[in-house]
């Protein structure tokens, strides 16, 4: 019995961090978006690095890629400090107003794929 509790203790604990964690189905795939302006507030931390960017007309929030796949491609959280002005490209988000799942961002003119 005990070894029974200690195995579905450890599966609970497995199972919060992925429950915890978002899909992509939620991001209209087929109506890309290109955002172009200054950082507002950076996060880099897991699960992913967010960016808020004043467009030229609205604010939006840019879910990037986890910090070891942006680390992975240079991509380190001076890139994305807040003033920078960055262009990213991405899919809109079906559920929450206002935000995109980026595929790649430009910053001082290099490109970098975050999928």
């Amino acid at each position: 019995m005990t070894r029974r509790i200690a195995v579905l203790a450890i599966l609970a604990a497995l199972a919060g961090p992925a429950a915890a964690h978002h899909g992509w189905g939620s991001y209209e795939a087929a109506k890309p978006v290109t955002v172009t302006g200054p950082i507002l507030t950076s996060k880099y931390e897991n699960p992913h690095v967010t960016i808020t960017i004043r467009g030229s007309d609205k604010v939006w929030t840019a879910t990037l890629a986890p910090t070891p796949r942006m680390t992975a491609r240079g991509a380190l959280a001076q890139l994305v400090a807040v003033g920078k002005t960055v262009t990213v490209f991405g899919y809109p988000s079906t559920v929450e107003k206002d935000e995109l799942r980026a595929e790649r961002i430009t910053v001082d003119g290099k490109t970098y794929e975050l999928r």
